[in-house]
């Protein structure tokens, strides 16, 4: 049974060459590039002639489909650019591939971030379900924060060994990352109809610092864990805050009249 990595990119110059080298054992290799301006698709051709450009940006889960429909393997291993397949990960995903019976794999993901690899505030192990049959189960087409989706109802397995995932440079690029994905929140939920509050933005931000912090024993993670709580904290009301201006703020009047 063979297995394609596949992976949606822009301007990954960074991290792209440490990912692919980690995945120089796979049959297949498809990077579908959203309008990089780095040196992004030079660094993929060297790993694989299978780059594609679809800079008409329509959201992650239908650049991830498009990518999913270029695969010719069996299996189909989604990855990000930030992130690394450990050894031990290796010998879990080949054996899984080996398996005769289709199922939805889920890989133990552990975050490094602002100088340490995170273990607790609810982020390890982050399993996320990445190795999966092709045809069988694939992303759906949400903005952000895309599902894949199991229409077949396989089961569902555990992989042991670690996805490394490089998360953040600096805290600029988090809040540029945070403020970006709050966007695409607000934009996903007032197109359904749904209106915000500042209330509950305070409210889903004193939780979220809550349930990272004490009840996922955030601060086992040290000073990382307290930024790391307080963090999302903030991208949390952030995306409650950006939900209320779309929803219950007007508009500037179109002729410059202020109110007196």
């Amino acid at each position: 049974m063979s297995i394609a990595a596949v992976l949606i990119v822009k301007n990954e110059q960074d991290h792209l060459r440490a990912c692919l080298e980690t995945l120089s054992w796979v049959d297949e290799v498809v990077v579908v590039d959203a309008g990089s301006t780095d040196g992004t698709r030079e660094i993929a051709r060297e790993f694989t002639d299978r780059v594609v450009v679809e800079d008409d940006w329509q959201g992650f889960g239908i650049q991830r489909r498009r990518a999913e429909a270029l695969v010719t393997s069996d299996w189909i291993l989604m990855v990000d650019a930030d992130e690394r397949v450990t050894p031990a990960l290796r010998e879990s995903l080949q054996a899984a591939v080996a398996e005769t019976a289709p199922a939805i794999y889920t890989l133990p993901r552990l975050s490094w971030c602002f100088g340490a690899f995170i273990r607790h505030s609810g982020w390890y192990p982050d399993r996320v379900a990445r190795l999966y049959p092709r045809g069988r189960a694939g992303y759906n087409d949400a903005l952000v924060h895309e599902k894949l989706d199991n229409p077949e109802g396989l089961p569902v397995r555990p992989l042991e060994g670690d996805l490394l995932h490089y998360t953040y440079r600096d805290l600029r690029h988090y809040l540029e990352k945070s403020a970006h994905y709050a966007q695409a929140w607000a934009e996903q939920r007032a197109a359904r109809g749904k209106r915000g509050s500042l209330v509950a933005g305070v409210g889903h931000g004193i939780g979220c610092f809550l349930r990272m912090y004490l009840l996922k024993a955030g601060f086992l993670d040290g000073r990382q864990g307290l930024l790391l709580a307080l963090l999302s904290a903030h991208s949390t009301f952030a995306k409650y805050a950006d939900l209320w201006i779309r929803t219950r703020t007007s508009p500037p009047p179109e002729d410059g009249a202020t109110d007196r």
